[in-house]
């Protein structure tokens, strides 16, 4: 039972409903809510609070930034157990499905295992489609070799949910845990954790090696408080490698300080390139969508995709377009079967599993649905892209859906706007660009 505090932080209450006395062996006790002068600071969330604006009856102080996770206060204790790295023997082949990786998937492979010998912090910035999760196997089972204990995180659920089966065929014989909010599966202690960013508040200083997916995803970007998560789960001489196929500026500025070592590798492990994306422009989109009306450059796109029975990815600005541009297509084209998805859709996860699965022809769906999903053969077309809504690293992102597969490494990719807007534009040029790149390693090659 003490396995499950190690490395983790819990309260007196979940102390409690896990049957351990707070005396236990080992142990180890830490004031929850610290008082700084004016200020109160959470050791779960890192947050820093003005003492007037979060102050209790009682003459105590809570955070009022993590009380989703249940309420901390200063006269609260967080109990943990160190890590012990209490690790059966790995199991020989540690990895189990080798991947076949091209040279430069290998070069960038070698790089990550040099940076965690080092035990430093580095990103890999792979264009989409890279192979960047086969990238990772080899320092993965470098550190587990090590009997060390190593996190894969990520933004959001989707990613988790597409990352697990892959780990876990990959490496056969170590235990993992998959966690992530509404998970059914009960928490363990393994040696390898899947899990969202977000449940990086359950830990302290356990891991070795954390990996983070999609650095540049919404909630975690800007978030100060998930950002204190990932450093406060880490053990003090840990490797960081951050992923992304979009880093922001600040990303990018930490590479240039060399505060961040950098891998880059703008060509897919298929060695095609990157879909670019076609522009059409039509005015009165949501107006249309409503009337049932669908512009015929829209229709012949659709119905070429239904031709050549290929699966589509229907990308909206908000959720009150969901319903519009459903009913038209499924008014328009009776035969195809499709469905709609977004954030707080209970559902999701079922219903991209059946998408995967071919029981829709297409979803329609918001930005939820940008990163995270991996199908074999399917096309993306943006509606409004020209929205506020639609960044230059969301679209490039949307794009980077389809061409993945060696079978199918071409596709359309159509960003449809009733004007050509600046992030429509620079989305375009980065894919064009990375396709230059990717061009000068072929003939380098």
């Amino acid at each position: 039972m003490l396995a499950l505090l190690y490395g983790r932080q819990v309260t007196q209450e979940q102390l409690t409903n896990l049957s351990i006395d707070d005396t236990a062996d080992k142990l180890v006790k830490r004031q929850a809510v610290l008082i700084k002068k004016n200020f109160v600071q959470c050791q779960r969330c890192g947050s820093l609070t003005p003492k007037k604006v979060c102050a209790l009856p009682n003459k105590q102080y809570y955070c009022p930034k993590c009380l989703l996770f249940g309420r901390l206060t200063t006269s609260d204790i967080l109990y943990s157990i160190p890590e012990p790295h209490d690790f059966p023997k790995p199991i020989s082949p540690i990895l189990t499905a080798v991947p076949k990786l091209s040279k430069w998937q290998a070069l960038c492979a070698k790089e990550l295992v040099t940076i965690w010998k080092k035990q430093g912090t580095h990103l890999l910035w792979a264009v989409t489609g890279a192979g960047k999760t086969e990238i990772l196997f080899e320092v993965i089972k470098e550190a587990l070799k090590a009997k060390q204990r190593i996190c894969l995180a990520a933004p959001r659920v989707d990613v988790c949910v597409e990352l697990a089966p892959r780990i876990k065929q990959a490496f056969a014989h170590t235990k993992i845990s998959v966690l992530y909010g509404n998970s059914r599966q009960p928490y363990r202690y393994t040696q390898l954790v899947i899990c969202t960013v977000h449940q990086l508040f359950n830990f302290y200083q356990a891991f070795d090696l954390l990996i983070l997916d999609e650095t540049d995803a919404y909630p975690f970007i800007g978030d100060k408080q998930l950002h204190f998560a990932v450093a406060n789960a880490c053990c003090k001489r840990a490797t960081k490698i951050f992923l992304t196929a979009t880093p922001d500026k600040n990303l990018k500025r930490q590479v240039a300080q060399k505060k961040l070592t950098l891998s880059y590798l703008p060509l897919r492990y298929h060695r095609f390139p990157l879909p670019e994306a076609k522009i059409i422009l039509v005015s009165d989109l949501l107006a249309n969508f409503r009337r049932q009306k669908l512009a015929e450059k829209l229709k012949n796109y659709f119905a070429k995709w239904f031709k050549n029975e290929v699966q589509f990815l229907v990308f909206v600005p908000q959720v009150n377009w969901l319903g519009p541009v459903l009913l038209c297509l499924q008014q328009i084209f009776p035969q195809l079967k499709g469905t709609s998805v977004h954030a707080n859709d209970e559902n999701r996860l079922a219903k991209v599993k059946a998408f995967r699965a071919k029981e829709y022809d297409y979803l329609v769906t918001t930005t939820i649905l940008e990163r995270g999903i991996t199908i074999k053969n399917v096309n993306v077309i943006v509606l409004a892209a020209d929205s506020p809504k639609f960044s230059q690293t969301a679209l490039v992102q949307i794009a980077g859906r389809v061409g993945r597969n060696s079978a199918y490494p071409c596709g359309d990719v159509i960003f449809c706007c009733e004007e050509v807007s600046l992030s429509v534009l620079a989305a375009k040029f980065q894919i064009k660009h990375a396709n230059q790149r990717a061009k000068k390693l072929l003939v380098h090659e």
